[in-house]
């Protein structure tokens, strides 16, 4: 049983019937076996980005899922605030996105190697402590 982490492309794509990757990551996330982390700082980016694209109704859906889900919810600490810093630092050129950086920091402290994204850029950039790269599902 693997540990996952969720980022908010693939949330919003489970959470949205009209994303492109709404199919496959339904499918994919139909699998059983696996503890999903949902590091709360998604959670506030998705149902932010899923209450603009669907409104109230969305926000509310997203929120019903969210009870139901499997899902674990998993706090931002300030040491991981001090590595996201320390990542977005290390990679100038690439821009990376606050949020990636906060689970690239999660993904070392809890020693997690998998990421459920299709925000392949950022992760693919980063390299972690504590592996040789991420893998970047599905």
């Amino acid at each position: 049983m693997a540990t996952i982490l969720l980022d908010t492309s693939f949330v919003v794509a489970l959470n949205n019937p009209k994303d492109k990757n709404h199919i496959a990551t339904r499918q994919f996330s139909s699998g059983k076996g696996n503890i999903y982390l949902l590091p709360e700082i998604v959670l506030t980016e998705a149902a932010f980005l899923l209450g603009k694209a669907g409104g109230l109704p969305a926000s509310l859906r997203f929120l019903d899922r969210l009870v139901a889900a499997p899902a674990v919810l998993q706090s931002i600490t300030l040491p991981d605030l001090k590595r996201a810093r320390e990542i977005m630092a290390a990679y100038p050129e690439a821009n990376l996105d606050f949020v990636d950086c906060c689970l690239m920091a999660l993904s070392e402290r809890l020693n997690i190697i998998q990421v459920c994204t299709y925000d392949r850029r950022d992760f693919s950039v980063f390299r972690p402590r504590h592996c040789a790269y991420l893998e970047l599902l599905p």
